[in-house]
């Protein structure tokens, strides 16, 4: 399927950034896309896919094992590398596999190949989306729609990076990294509080009312229709920059500096906001720092601060579910609100010890 260029979608400004951040640090989870059909929510994240970089894997391997990485290979190939054998290699690019919404348990995690089965005497397991999905792209369009038991399979694998195989007669556990992301029409059904909270950051798109962007989409498509070719090489050179700008940010990521100050605000946003849990500060942490590396800084401005909270807050629900997610606008206020809240001094002994605290939750990040 041909899609415009990443870089030529207009008036989704805020879902590029969540994405380019995600490319940068995928440890950081699951993006959710919320919005109206129609608005390019598909379209960009195979896009995206192209401003990734190759990967190379164990040429006969289902799941896309890393042939220099046996802490994240799957059971055969971490025994065949133990053994000392060999591994074929090969190099290939990120994928987006597409997750259907009448996707069953058996496509999900995988199954049974019943005809290689009989025909070889032996159980032979065939990997499911999950196994495929592994150092890729998994996307779930209309997440909202999938029923609650598949999409829990898919959190749950999404936070370990492993599934976990004990069905039939066959127990094996494979990696399964990959850059989860999901899409959702609210006016269709809203997700569960609980599935929510599994995806690490939100964005919300919505129809285009201005005019001119809206005929300046019109225009780019056309164009596109016209000579798919022809544009991808205007477009080509924005392409490369922004693959060459997700590289360096990859490498500048472990020296960005995270202050006390910083982690700080950051915490006292999410208590005022009444936000569940640990996860949202962590991630609004993780977000900051991808935009302050996409940026080329070492330091992380406010500017990224606010950009993270929002990232991580918007579709969040709160007080055990009582609250809904809160508003771009009150995610804006409480942080400035939390400005006012921060201590003015800290003894040398409590900072040193607030440090070590972090260290234990960030290793190896800067403080």
């Amino acid at each position: 399927m041909r899609v415009l260029p990443f870089s030529a979608f207009v008036g989704l400004d805020e879902l590029k950034k969540a994405l380019l951040v995600l490319a940068v640090d995928n440890s950081i989870g699951g993006l959710l896309i919320s919005g109206p059909k129609g608005t390019g929510k598909s379209s960009i994240v195979r896009a995206f896919a192209e401003l990734l970089p190759v990967i190379e894997v164990i040429t006969d391997c289902p799941f896309n094992c890393d042939p220099y990485d046996p802490s994240n290979m799957c059971d055969v190939c971490k025994e065949r590398y133990e053994k000392g054998e060999k591994l074929p290699t090969k190099v290939k690019k990120m994928e987006v596999i597409t997750l259907p919404i009448g996707a069953t348990e058996d496509m999900v995690l995988g199954t049974i190949n019943i005809e290689r089965t009989l025909k070889e005497g032996r159980l032979v397991y065939e990997a499911g989306l999950l196994g495929r999905a592994n150092r890729n792209i998994l996307y779930i369009d209309e997440v909202n729609l999938l029923p609650d038991h598949i999409v829990d399979a898919i959190l749950d694998a999404a936070a370990m990076g492993w599934n976990i195989v004990e069905r039939e007669g066959i127990s094996l556990k494979h990696p399964s990294k990959f850059i989860l992301i999901g899409t959702m029409n609210p006016e269709e059904g809203e997700l569960r509080p609980q599935l929510l909270d599994r995806f690490a950051i939100g964005v919300k798109v919505q129809t285009m009312r201005n005019p001119k962007i809206r005929a300046e989409i019109v225009r780019r498509n056309i164009e596109f229709e016209k000579d798919p070719e022809g544009f991808r090489e205007i477009w080509r050179f924005k392409e490369e920059e922004l693959k060459r700008k997700i590289a360096e940010a990859r490498r500048l990521l472990d020296k960005i500096v995270v202050s006390e100050e910083i982690l700080e605000r950051i915490s006292n946003t999410c208590v005022s906001l009444d936000v569940d849990g640990y996860r949202p500060d962590i991630v609004a942490v993780k977000v900051a720092r991808a935009l302050a590396a996409l940026n080329g800084r070492t330091e992380i401005t406010e500017e990224d601060i606010t950009a993270g909270l929002k990232m991580a807050l918007i579709h969040r629900t709160r007080a055990e579910g009582l609250k809904p997610p809160p508003s771009e606008q009150e995610i804006l206020s409480a942080y400035y609100s939390s400005l006012k809240l921060r201590p003015r001094a800290q003894s040398k002994l409590k900072k040193r010890e607030n440090i070590s605290e972090r260290k234990r939750f960030f290793p190896g990040w800067s403080f």
